[in-house]
């Protein structure tokens, strides 16, 4: 629905690349020339009593008491051309409610594109209507409807480092559509309980209305806002002539109930897998205002059992994977609480205060037992209930408050004949909150973030690894000019992470940073540490309007004592990096293409000790040709780097460079059927390390409500150095490492039908299977050294052997006599995933799903890929089926 493609290294080198940012900033030279045009004003009327009935036809004598406004100017392909077709628009208001109806004119009537599908994922024709009731040039609260109608909502957010549009907000609203030989009309009926504005006599709030012309693929708009234009909502046009509106206090209860029923392959003897599971569970979700600016939304005891699965994967690398968040309640709203360090793309975007993914995850222990004994370990935590306060007061001040419990976790061991139980998982709390005021409407914007865990570890003393607390924080300011063309922006971040002694140890350790690195000086490695604290931030300075050129230049760092891993989300501390890009945007047809993109990026990094550890740029663009087809293409170039992470622990490996190159294209996105196809490339300059990646994608729409899209990827990856283990010897670690050759396949499948806009069925499924195979095993030797062949030794003859009664490989070195042994790596990892959902919104806001999941995993050490085999093992898995039924009901009061 977005339609608008929208680092001790020394103090004084971190204050000297700040610095660079903030003159840039003040450089930039005054102008007057204006974002948008002319600001256009609607002015509605009150009815009172009779409204209009909900049936897409505008046929109601009430629309007769105000005039249609038009005048749409074209946002695309043609910017500032008339559209191909006329729209209208009228609106008007009760005590209670906006209506909005909107008249799309259509010549030819019977192309109108009406496609049946869930909500928020539809194509076709359609109209979207934004209000910015808070009027803080900031947030839009989006209505869409397409010809079939078909629901979608959005809340867009303007703003520096904003994620912009969030189509996770399902507020409860109606609409209709009509189709008729002169078009098609939108008849809404928005609720002001579902939108957010202050108490005034009246009220002038910010109005945009788009149309989207499908076959055409032309998007107009009533208040035109150019493409380049650094904003969306602040430019908006205004709906005047709202007075005596009381904003209501929003009271929505939804009690749910979810019938469970699982079926596995039993074990004999083990009482926890008898084969079936039964569950009845309840639970209580709901919206309640507070105020007129403060919304509570709260759950106890949630159930996500419709959610999708995760894709499948196999994480070679030292580090955690991020997932996308999924579960209804931590999507929706989560804008809000968005603390993002750095802004773009790439690893150091993922970094945020808060990663909801931490709350109900996969308790952190497993029983240590023996072989004889019988483990019933939970798959998540349980959350007793989460609630967040969220609203915007009159003046400026957004305020969200969360917090959820998750209850003490306990594994169920049989044994001997006797059941047990064991913690898994302390009962914790956590807490996050969320300021920032805006200033000149919003054009500056000064914040703040503070995120709290409190654990009760120290119940148990085998969960003592676990932090009793960990507490993260960060100042944010945005500050605007020139019509929002410039931004500077400004990041400060804090931690500190407490608990016992094996809880920091376990930190200190850890991926993220590997204070435990023999060639490592500039941090402290203290087993008896108890707390550590660090910092980060970025200072970035950006170009994001006006013209074809944008740029942006910045620097950005985690200190080494960074820890955010308890509620948010870091994937490395120890760096500063600078980086730059900058961009040509062009946005008018020309030759071959409708528009094109070309990027240049550079960036450069550091560790604290000052040491430079990487160093890139890439060039790379994207463009749609004048036949609705699109593509891309790029190429990176990674220097030389110095690898902390490579031998887990052990000193920093030099890598040799890389080169990267990627391509797509795709088909034209309007038709029932198409077509996609992707593929990269990745060589190391000693050519130690090589990849390639291919995919494709089909979609097939034979009909308005039928969906059916297939995506398949293949992976090639060989890498002279994989990392295996680290082993222990007499001499110190040894560091282990092979030459792997794997291979992935995996079908992404997708199938979506929507009987009406209310009842859909809808099938994931993803099949996956990865091979790895090693050889050429050898240890490290100079990991640092610039030759090549001088960093590692190859095992001779005679010095390795299969151990078949240990089930390890033994090593034995003849020139150190050091012996040791590590497990063999050879992989091959099938696994299944799908889910089938029936959903039907039987009433606005209430719910019944019906579901089946199904996993497959398995497993051998083999390592060699075979296409046909590897898919029968993963068919002759026994599956993991769960039914269930959830039913929920909204009461609104």
């Amino acid at each position: 629905m977005n339609i608008r493609a929208r680092f001790a290294m020394d103090r004084k080198k971190i204050v000297y690349l700040a610095l660079i940012c903030l003159m840039s900033a003040l450089s930039a030279a005054p102008s007057a020339a204006s974002q948008s045009d002319v600001k256009k004003v609607y002015t509605t009327s009150h009815i009172n009593p009779r409204a209009p009935a909900i049936d897409g036809r505008l046929d109601d004598s009430v629309w007769e008491k105000v005039g249609w406004e038009g005048g749409f100017i074209q946002f695309r392909p043609v910017e500032r051309a008339d559209p191909a077709e006329k729209t209208e628009f009228k609106i008007l208001y009760d005590d209670a409610n906006l209506y909005v109806g909107v008249r799309c004119w259509d010549s030819k009537a019977a192309g109108i594109e009406r496609r049946v599908a869930r909500r928020d994922n539809f194509e076709g024709d359609f109209v979207e209507v934004t209000l910015d009731s808070l009027a803080d040039k900031l947030t839009g609260f989006a209505f869409a409807v397409n010809a079939a109608g078909v629901k979608g909502d959005s809340l867009y957010r303007d703003g520096a480092m904003s994620n912009g549009s969030d189509e996770s907000w399902d507020p409860i609203w109606d609409v209709a559509t009509s189709v008729d030989a002169e078009g098609w009309t939108a008849e809404m009926k928005i609720p002001f309980s579902q939108i957010r504005f202050g108490r005034k006599d009246e009220h002038a709030w910010g109005l945009q209305v788009m149309r989207r012309l499908f076959r055409n693929d032309e998007v107009s708009l009533w208040q035109f806002i150019p493409r380049n234009s650094p904003g969306w909502v602040a430019f908006f046009g205004e709906l005047n002539g709202l007075r005596g509106l009381n904003p209501p206090r929003q009271i929505e209860l939804m009690p749910y109930t979810v019938a469970r029923q699982q079926l596995f392959r039993g074990e004999p003897d083990n009482p926890f897998a008898t084969g079936s599971r039964r569950a009845l569970l309840g639970g209580l979700d709901g919206k309640l205002g507070v105020t007129s600016d403060l919304t509570l939304t709260f759950t106890l005891n949630p159930d996500f059992g419709q959610v999708e699965a995760d894709p499948s994967e196999v994480n070679l690398t030292a580090f955690e994977t991020y997932f996308s968040e999924k579960r209804p309640f931590f999507v929706e709203g989560r804008s809000l609480f968005h603390f993002q360090l750095t802004g773009g793309d790439g690893d150091f975007s993922m970094d945020n205060l808060f990663y909801s993914r931490r709350v109900g995850r996969t308790p952190q222990y497993y029983p240590d037992v023996a072989d004889d004994t019988f483990v019933d370990q939970p798959g998540a935590t349980s959350i007793l209930g989460a609630f967040k306060l969220t609203g915007k007061t009159r003046s400026g001040l957004s305020i969200g408050i969360m917090e959820s419990v998750t209850t003490m976790e306990k594994a169920s061991l049989f044994a001997g004949g006797l059941e047990t139980e064991q913690e898994v998982e302390p009962w914790t709390s956590y807490f996050g909150l969320r300021l920032q005021q805006d200033f000149r409407q919003g054009a500056t914007t000064l914040g703040g973030m503070l995120t709290a865990v409190n654990r009760d570890a120290r119940r148990a003393e085998h969960l003592g690894f676990l932090h009793d607390s960990a507490y993260a924080g960060g100042l944010d300011f945005s500050h605007s000019w020139r019509d929002r063309k410039y931004t500077l922006t400004l990041r400060l971040t804090f931690s500190r992470v407490a608990g016992s002694p094996e809880a920091l140890l376990r930190t200190q350790e850890s991926s993220v940073r590997y204070f435990q690195r023999p060639d490592a000086s500039h941090f402290d490695y203290d087993p008896d540490r108890t707390s550590l604290s660090g910092h980060g931030g970025t200072v970035s300075f950006n170009k994001s309007g006006g013209g074809i050129l944008r740029y942006s230049a910045g620097v950005t760092w985690r200190s080494p004592g960074f820890e955010l891993n308890d509620m948010g989300f870091l994937r490395q501390a120890d760096k500063i990096l600078q980086y730059a890009w900058a961009g040509l945007n062009f946005t008018k047809p020309f030759a071959i293409f409708r528009n094109v993109n070309i990027n240049f990026n550079q960036w450069r990094g550091w560790d604290f000790s000052g040491a430079n550890i990487f160093a890139g740029g890439n060039i790379n663009g994207w463009g749609q040709f004048k036949n609705y087809w699109s593509g891309g293409l790029g190429i990176n170039r990674n220097g030389e780097q110095m690898s902390a992470s490579s031998l887990r622990g052990g000193p920093s490996l030099r890598l040799p460079g890389a080169w990267n190159v990627w391509s797509e294209i795709e088909s034209d996105s309007r038709k029932m059927v198409r077509l996609s196809v992707w593929g990269s490339g990745n060589k190391r300059d000693s050519g130690e390390m090589r990849s390639a990646s291919i995919g494709a994608g089909m979609t097939i729409q034979p009909s308005r409500a039928f969906q059916l899209s297939l995506s398949p990827g293949y992976n090639y990856y060989k890498n002279e150095l994989q990392y295996i283990a680290t082993c222990e010897t007499a001499a110190g670690n040894r560091y282990v490492f092979g030459a792997i050759d794997q291979k992935t396949v995996r079908l992404t499948m997708r199938l979506s039908y929507s009987m009406t806009p209310d009842l859909s069925i809808q099938f994931y499924g993803m099949p996956f299977i990865s091979a790895g195979k090693y050889d050429r095993f050898k240890h490290i030797t100079d990991s640092r050294s610039r030759d090549w062949g001088s960093r590692y030794s190859l095992f001779g003859p005679g010095e390795l052997a299969w151990d078949e009664a240990g089930g390890c490989y033994a090593a034995a070195e003849e020139a150190s006599g050091l012996a040791y042994g590590f497990s063999r790596p050879d992989f091959n990892f099938v696994q299944f995933r799908s889910n089938l959902v029936i959903r039907w919104e039987y009433i606005p806001g209430s719910t019944l799903y019906l579901v089946w999941s199904q996993g497959r995993t398995g497993f051998e050490d083999r390592g060699d890929f075979s296409f046909g085999r590897d898919v029968d093992n993963l068919f002759n898995v026994h599956p993991d089926n769960v039914f269930l039924i959830k039913f929920s009901y909204c009461f609104q009061l």
